[in-house]
């Protein structure tokens, strides 16, 4: 039993791949469709999206050699506290008041903290806050204005100097999205894979009899002959009808 039905999938993955390579050309229009509705969809309805990234070095100045591996650490450890802070309303709340005299900023305050994202290297002191808005010289501004609140803030709430402007952000004007190269990619996939749908369900609601091997193999059914085609130039009238061996053998039993 294992044969056969180890014998009936083979069968069905050659009649599939037999089915795709019939075809071929149409589920690569389909792939071509889907590119083109990437592309649209790309293009017209998603807003480019930029990106500026500030860099931020959390480092005590201290004179004494002896205590600098104790500072680092501290340093270290005061990381997270200054991430979690980057995000709240006390550093974001005066950011916002100036982008909005500055660049004319629209939006509000959840909208600003949506757009800034932390990041941060494993047993790095160099914090990068980084800033995606639909303009890359206001992402920029808000990037570098948030480092400067932050080192003021710092001052004031942790009684510590320790934080540095390493890298300042700049405007960079390649959008971060829409990615053109993944979505025509996704578009190819989805319009093949939508292709090759369609031809399989094609094929499987078709009721039509194609052969006479599934008359006899599929249905069980004798197979009495066939009827040969014939052109409508020609000016005979006859039917050729071809009668199969098991008919014939069949026949003549009954003699």
């Amino acid at each position: 039993m294992s044969e056969e039905t180890n014998n009936e999938t083979v069968i069905d993955l050659r009649q599939l791949v037999s089915l795709i390579w019939e075809n071929i050309w149409g589920i690569i229009a389909w792939g071509v469709i889907g590119i083109l509705i990437a592309l649209g969809i790309s293009f017209i309805f998603m807003t480019p999206k930029y990106s500026a990234t500030i860099d931020l070095l959390v480092n005590q100045k201290v004179d004494n050699s002896a205590l600098q591996y104790n500072a680092q650490q501290a340093d270290l450890q005061a990381i997270n506290t200054y991430k979690d802070v980057l995000t709240k309303p006390v550093i974001l709340s005066p950011v916002l008041k100036q982008i909005k005299q500055q660049d004319n900023y629209a939006g509000s305050l959840a909208d600003l903290e949506s757009s800034v994202s932390i990041s941060n290297e494993t047993n790095s002191q160099v914090v990068s806050v980084t800033v995606t808005d639909t303009n890359a010289y206001t992402a920029a501004d808000i990037a570098n204005t948030i480092g400067k609140v932050f080192s003021s803030k710092i001052k004031k709430m942790m009684k510590v100097n320790n934080v540095t402007v390493v890298t300042k952000a700049k405007a960079d004007t390649n959008p971060v999205s829409p990615k053109i190269k993944l979505n025509i990619l996704i578009g190819f996939v989805i319009g093949v894979l939508i292709g090759i749908a369609l031809i399989v369900v094609r094929d499987l609601l078709d009721t039509s009899v194609r052969d006479e091997k599934f008359l006899t193999d599929d249905l069980g059914l004798t197979s009495l002959g066939f009827v040969s085609h014939m052109s409508h130039s020609t000016s005979r009238h006859a039917v050729s009808v071809v009668i199969s061996q098991q008919a014939e053998s069949r026949r003549r039993r009954r003699v």
